[in-house]
């Protein structure tokens, strides 16, 4: 029995160490700190072009407020903790039942490096490359040229996270970057760093948990600098609160030696759930600049509950500029979707119609379930209900902002003007406010927009159509020719200078029992059509002939009453599509073909009067080459044939 006993107490004493070992086993694997044990295979990179830029530009900005590549960092690991919390909701082994989501700040002061760990979601190899070593958004290389053109530190500061580049933040404070990361559900870990100087390396190494290691090799700045010590705990602390006080994940600072801090350094409190009289404007302004990487301001903030049968709450903002890649199809936008706090989808476009993608925010439901995918998304009558729900407080909302606080609607029309006029064509059910929402410039104001309402109330007695011109720009409509009768008329016109009013004044054609009437369309009926008719006999010959020189260009050749100081003009029917949307849709198809149009000419032009005298002249096919030409770019289109009118100008002037 007491052999028994021996071996008892030597098999407890073997569990007992098999359980301290387990137990040092766990605590080294769920420490924040990594080891790496780099292969001898390393391979070097060279940065896309536009990534060299953008890291120049860091490296050798003048921006002064360079702490906020913290808050870049700590926005990048949120980020990874909220997609592994995604992923994991299909492939749940990815986290433990035990795991803490966490973001870990530990500085070394004497070294001088600052590193920025997270357990999120991790990249493998290949999204190493892709994410850091590129820059894969439309519109960078715009972006580039402006800031390259403006020089400026505000410019830059609206680089900083719009195109992806939050993480070269790191190189406005750092000598060099290295980074260690592992995929969660794979074993290999990947090592990158570099100086910034145009090149970057990528090893295989490991590394004990899934997640993401950013260390920074901080520089030596000057006194005269002013730069803070980042490597300080206090300096960490300020920042993190000012911030990133939001982040939903603890932000846990830790010394060289491993202390963690005894609390966060952030509240933790989704900002959406709090009432708003507890919030700061400050605050929200981080939070929207957390969400959407943007720099800049957000022009507005809403805050919105629903309470009842089903229960969400938004926190939308209007930036207060169009992003660069607003109008590119690879641009990604839609609402952050949570569902009891816990991030569905980052950019989820079902929220609100395509119109309103300019909004930024969050959603958060208690009715739908965590699981949701993007096919039931599209099908759930919770989100139908939700979108309805928020197009209502959006469009009620910019109404408001209308009436109210007309100078900052007037700086939202600027940006996003172009977006809500694509609504009428697709929202049926708020059409009649879309509407009364759209602004237009006009002759009326040169430094004003107009409403369609306002316009109408300025009509003329017995006027019964609202008249628009459309073209590329304010200055190419306005110095048209197509405008000259109505201008000394008195009669305001709407200048229609974006490219979806072409097909917006297809979706509203009448407002307030008043067309929308084209001058480049149609008649130009002014009433006094008896002396046209005497003169139009006179100029038979004129016509005839101007119709057989140009028949491959022109379907017709007339007078007109529009006109008052230029010879002549061209004009389509009101069945045809207009020049602009013609050029619009060659554009997008790629091909070069022209519709006829009609040649309007002034019978009391001088120029006019002469050539009718001289319509069997040898130089009639010069005269009627230049006329054409004239009257194309005098409303601002192209030459058909440039060497063919340069031709028969040179001949025309040779016989003055």
């Amino acid at each position: 029995m007491r052999a028994t006993a021996n071996r008892e107490c030597e098999s407890a004493k073997r569990q007992e160490k098999a359980a301290a070992r387990i137990s040092v086993i766990l605590k080294v694997l769920t420490a924040p700190r990594y080891t790496s044990v780099m292969t001898t295979k390393t391979e070097t990179f060279q940065f896309q072009a536009e990534a060299r830029q953008v890291l120049d530009l860091m490296i050798h900005s003048l921006y002064t407020n360079k702490e906020i590549f913290l808050r870049e960092l700590i926005s990048n690991a949120s980020d990874a903790l909220d997609r592994l919390r995604f992923e994991a909701l299909t492939r749940p082994e990815l986290i433990r039942a035990d795991d803490k989501l966490e973001i870990w700040i530990e500085s070394d002061p004497k070294a001088r490096t600052l590193t920025i760990h997270d357990n999120g979601i991790g990249m493998n190899r290949d999204e190493v490359i892709a994410n850091i070593g590129t820059i894969a958004k439309s519109g960078t290389r715009e972006l580039l040229q402006s800031l390259k053109e403006k020089n400026s530190s505000d410019v830059l500061s609206s680089l900083i996270g719009q195109f992806g580049v939050g993480f070269y933040s790191a190189f406005m404070v750092a000598d060099r970057v290295s980074l260690v990361t592992r995929r969660a559900g794979e074993d290999i870990a990947t090592e990158w760093e570099s100086a910034g100087d145009g090149t970057f390396t990528i090893g295989q190494t490991s590394k004990f948990t899934h997640g993401t290691s950013v260390t920074l090799h901080l520089k030596k700045f000057d006194d005269a600098a002013e730069v803070e010590d980042f490597t300080d705990k206090w300096v960490i602390s300020r920042i993190v609160k000012r911030y990133s006080d939001f982040v939903s994940y603890p932000i846990i600072y830790k010394d060289k030696e491993g202390k963690e801090a005894d609390k966060a350094l952030n509240s933790m409190k989704p900002i959406w759930t709090r009432p708003r009289s507890e919030v700061t404007e400050e605050e929200y302004k981080e939070f929207y600049k957390h969400i959407s990487h943007d720099w800049n301001e957000p022009m507005k903030t809403w805050s919105f509950r629903a309470e009842g049968r089903s229960e969400y709450q938004a926190l939308l903002f209007v930036p207060s500029q169009a992003p660069f890649d607003l109008f590119y199809s690879t641009g990604k936008f839609g609402l952050h979707l949570y569902v009891r706090r816990v991030l569905i989808m980052e950019h989820c476009e079902e929220l609100l119609p395509t119109y309103l993608r300019f909004i930024r925010g969050v959603v958060d439901s208690a009715d739908l379930p965590l699981n949701v995918s993007r096919q039931r998304l599209q099908e759930d009558l919770h989100i139908t209900q939700i979108r309805k729900w928020l197009v209502k407080k959006v469009l009620d909302s910019l109404e408001d902002m209308q009436t109210k606080e007309p100078e900052k609607y007037a700086e939202l029309w600027k940006q996003f003007g172009r977006l809500i006029k694509e609504g009428p064509g697709t929202d049926f059910d708020n059409r009649e406010k879309l509407v009364s929402l759209a602004m237009f410039e006009s002759s009326n104001d040169p430094e004003k927009f107009t409403t369609l309402k306002d316009y109408v109330s300025r009509t003329k007695d017995g006027q019964n159509a609202i008249y628009y011109l459309t073209g590329a720009s304010r200055r190419a409509v306005e110095n048209s020719p197509h405008l000259e009768a109505f201008r000394e008329k008195q009669y305001e016109v709407l200048y229609l200078t974006d490219p979806v009013d072409e097909v917006f004044v297809q979706w509203v054609p009448e407002f307030e029992g008043k067309k929308l009437k084209s001058l480049a369309k149609g008649i130009a009926d002014f009433g006094a059509t008896d002396d046209l008719a005497d003169k139009s006999r006179d100029y038979a010959k004129l016509t005839a002939a101007l119709q057989t020189k140009l028949e491959d260009r022109v379907k017709e050749v007339r007078l007109s009453s529009r006109l008052t100081s230029s010879p002549a003009c061209l004009v389509v029917s009101e069945e045809d599509v207009s020049p602009n949307l013609e050029k619009l849709f060659n554009q997008m198809k790629g091909e070069t073909s022209k519709q006829k149009r009609i040649m309007e000419l002034n019978p009391n032009h001088e120029i006019i009067a002469k050539m009718r005298d001289r319509a069997e002249d040898a130089m009639f096919g010069d005269f009627a080459e230049v006329l054409y030409g004239y009257a194309l770019l005098a409303e601002g289109s192209e030459l058909m044939e440039p060497l063919k009118f340069n031709q028969a100008l040179v001949r025309v002037l040779g016989k003055v």
